[in-house]
């Protein structure tokens, strides 16, 4: 359904978004984008959407209707909005990294702390007038976490007041699982409270491998952007780079030839299928499985040996284009994948045999780390975590790209939400996306593999949203763009951010052993939270 676009002056903000989330059923905050529109200039209201402000996308699980609400702010020195962490559990983190990057502050949020960021990080780097290099020199000491947090509410008179909370008290136990630990999948912190194996809370510390990608694509062109969607979720890397074109061709009215609609279409499959091999070997390695984890390298092999015959790379793949894809298909290509096809499907019951029908398995991932329905929506946890509790939130059925109209296949959905739940969904999803490859590999039809561009590509100016279905979940990109050749804007919605952040709804009362199956049928990959 296409997209409405309100703005809402920030006073009315909070009323709006209840209003819009009870009447209008908008159930599922979508992406939370920071923003910067310059400096205000004389006469400028908040309608003019000048100053500092977000922009959320919403969507109602229910009628599939979407819109898209602006807000700003135009003090600068104290900017403030009213926080919809009440409204969606999902605001809690992507309103700490706006706060962290570009200083507003979210009046009624539980938790108003960086996210990403040192704690003595000088100033907001993603505002268009902040200047990092001046006040942060280079630190080469360990800072310590602060154990306090802050919830800033508004007093009788609409003046900003702040309470300062501990976070951990003093009897509390607290240990670090991470930021070097295989469990945590990257380096990323949990600070977990115990109570002898009992989890009482976690606290999630990101920001570890942050190489500020967002703010890096402000400067760079419109193809020079490319190459850092590879090194997001470098497990879906070709996904991403499929989203960020997709945006871009769908801002400047580029249609790409139905070959390469085919083609994407079945290297994103090709894609999934490696990241569910390699989710199945690590989940099976963080249990213990190590003869299951070798199983699963040997087959993820054979996907990568296809990825470099056609793309020269096996992880990072540089192969999407705005207008097309990089190279054609090789000769190869298509013997290889319907090579390919039948082995997998013969492995997949070598995979149950060995790990999904054990016993082991069943003990430690059946009625463990249960994630409902309701807060699955509510955290925008997409993906197969989302599909796992009963949320049928696939993109490909939502809103259809590429060739996925032109093909049949089902989403798998289970009911549990529980971990073993998002095992089975995962290892299911496997075998459709053979089937989607199978009825797309003989009919790849003739046509360019790109279209013929200008040299200097320049985006018309506006804003523009596109997504994916990732092999975690929603990948989606919003770009704003005021005609130039480089984007005024471009924020990822990370797939691994919203499922980072149920970890301390559905690890309470779980013992600590919990944590990590839990964290390991999540498949969150830290350089896609680490943007």
């Amino acid at each position: 359904m296409m997209e409405k676009e309100i703005h809402i002056k920030p006073q009315d903000l909070h009323a709006e978004m209840l209003r819009l989330r009870q009447e209008e059923q908008m159930d599922f905050l979508e992406s939370l984008t920071g923003m910067d529109w310059g400096l205000p200039a004389e006469g400028d209201t908040e309608e003019t959407m000048r100053g500092l402000g977000v922009v959320y996308h919403l969507e109602s699980t229910t009628s599939g209707k979407r819109m898209v609400v602006k807000t700003a702010t135009l003090d600068r020195e104290q900017p403030e909005l009213p926080t919809v962490t009440d409204i969606w559990k999902g605001a809690e983190l992507p309103e700490r990294e706006v706060y962290d990057f570009f200083g507003i502050e979210f009046t009624g949020h539980p938790d108003m702390r960086r996210l990403f960021l040192r704690n003595d990080w000088v100033g907001y780097p993603m505002r268009k007038d902040n200047d990092p290099a001046k006040d942060n020199p280079l630190r080469m000491t360990n800072e310590e976490t602060e154990d306090t947090t802050q919830e800033v509410e508004l007093d009788e008179e609409g003046r900003p007041k702040t309470k300062t909370n501990v976070l951990f008290g003093d009897e509390e136990y607290v240990v670090n699982i991470g930021p070097q630990h295989p469990a945590t999948h990257g380096v990323l912190r949990f600070r977990v409270s115990l109570e002898g194996e009992n989890i009482r809370k976690i606290d999630v510390n990101c920001g570890y491998i942050h190489r500020g990608i967002e703010k890096m694509n402000e400067s760079l062109t419109y193809p020079q952007t490319l190459a850092l969607t590879d090194r997001l979720d470098y497990l879906g890397a070709m996904q991403n780079r499929h989203a960020l074109c997709m945006c871009i061709e769908k801002a400047m009215g580029v249609e790409v030839s139905e070959r390469v609609q085919y083609i994407r279409t079945i290297m994103d499959e090709l894609q999934r299928i490696d990241s569910h091999i390699l989710f199945f070997s690590c989940l099976c390695q963080d249990l213990g499985a190590t003869t299951a984890f070798l199983y699963g390298f040997r087959d993820r092999e054979k996907v990568l040996d296809i990825f470099e015959e056609t793309c020269g790379g096996r992880l990072i793949l540089n192969y999407n284009t705005i207008g097309g894809v990089q190279a054609d298909i090789h000769p190869n290509f298509v013997h290889r994948v319907k090579e390919f096809i039948p082995y997998m499907r013969r492995n997949l019951q070598e995979y149950e045999d060995i790990f999904g029908g054990n016993v082991i398995a069943h003990q430690r991932l059946k009625g463990v780390g249960v994630l409902s329905r309701e807060d699955a929506i509510s955290f925008g946890a997409t993906g197969g975590t989302g599909r796992a509790s009963g949320w049928a939130c696939d993109v490909r059925k939502r809103m259809p790209y590429a060739a996925y109209d032109k093909v049949d296949f089902k989403e798998i959905l289970h009911t549990e939400g529980d971990c073993y739940a998002r095992y089975r969904v995962r290892i299911e999803e496997i075998e459709e996306s053979l089937h989607i490859i199978e009825q797309l590999i003989d009919n790849i039809p003739e046509g360019p593999y790109q279209e013929k561009m200008k040299p200097i590509i320049k985006v018309p100016e506006g804003s523009y949203y596109a997504a994916v279905e990732g092999s975690r979940g929603e990948f989606g990109v919003y770009l704003e763009s005021r005609g130039d050749k480089m984007p005024y804007r471009l924020h990822y919605r990370a797939t691994g951010l919203p499922l980072v952040g149920t970890m301390d709804t559905i690890c309470r009362g779980g013992k600590i052993a919990d944590l990590i199956a839990i964290g390991g049928t999540l498949d969150y990959v830290v350089p896609d939270i680490d943007r």
